[in-house]
């Protein structure tokens, strides 16, 4: 037996008054596949934004992806060498920088090593830092880190399109995206950073650099003007290679609060 529904006032559905049906008068079933297609679009609305809220909190669990990209070119002489990831080693241990990092909700990061146009090499690969001890046995990690290469000249474009491919292996989405490659030098091997900000995909991502002052031509000009990209991008300058590790605490700082506003010791340049 067919349950009938009167609609006060509502028209006829259709076929209704083809059959017989009086015009105020619509079977429960019609009905029935009516509030069910309304239910799969709710159902499917809901689901929507489950997994839009899944993909948010995703990217609050981890505030950012930091590359770093350490340059060990034929420039950088076994001394300086020593200095730069003694200096990387004193930064990550430094308390300021791991209350930093534990208060901003840690951070993917990933380090090699770069020179010539095949020459980069992984030191340390996607790793999650949120407390003290994770944060203190990555820097030993950085600090005992042995030199592949020393021979080779400055690639910088290849080192930036190896930056951008590291993103494709992050284990897990990040709300910010930053790529810290630092020099003592202008590219002068194969292609420069306009071709690899052209053949790679770095539209979610800021470039910054940390440089070692004092080679001619200028690096900090160069850098300053043609390897960092982004918004509120910018450049770190070190006098000289001593001076490495505090320039590497004050531009960590700043790249994991993810603003201008962290204390620097001395002017750097932003664009």
């Amino acid at each position: 037996m067919v349950m009938w529904l009167r609609l006060n006032g509502d028209r006829p559905a259709h076929g209704a008054r083809a059959q017989g049906v009086a015009p105020d008068r619509v079977p429960c079933v019609y009905l029935g596949s009516v509030l069910r297609d309304r239910l799969t679009r709710v159902r499917r609305g809901v689901a929507a934004g489950c997994l839009l809220l899944a993909s948010l909190s995703a990217a609050q669990a981890c505030p950012l992806a930091l590359v770093m990209a350490l340059d060990v070119s034929s420039s950088v002489d076994a001394r300086e060498y020593r200095l730069q990831m003694g200096g990387i080693r004193s930064a990550f241990r430094d308390p300021d920088v791991i209350e930093t990092i534990v208060a901003n909700g840690g951070m993917m990061v990933t380090v090699y090593e770069w020179s010539g146009r095949n020459q980069q090499v992984a030191i340390a690969d996607w790793t999650w830092l949120a407390d003290a001890s994770a944060i203190l046995a990555f820097a030993d990690r950085l600090g005992n880190a042995p030199r592949r290469f020393s021979r080779f000249p400055t690639a910088l474009g290849y080192a930036l399109g190896h930056a951008a491919i590291q993103f494709d292996g992050l284990p897990r989405q990040c709300a910010r995206k930053v790529v810290d490659v630092s020099g003592d030098g202008v590219n002068n091997e194969g292609f420069p950073p306009e071709s690899a900000y052209r053949a790679f995909d770095f539209s979610q991502i800021t470039v910054n650099g940390l440089v070692i002052a004092g080679a001619e031509p200028d690096p900090v000009a160069y850098y300053s003007e043609r390897v960092i990209r982004g918004s509120g991008a910018f450049v770190e300058v070190a006098r000289d290679f001593s001076d490495y590790a505090d320039a590497m605490k004050r531009k960590l700082i700043r790249e994991i609060r993810g603003n201008a506003f962290a204390h620097l010791d001395r002017p750097t340049h932003v664009r």
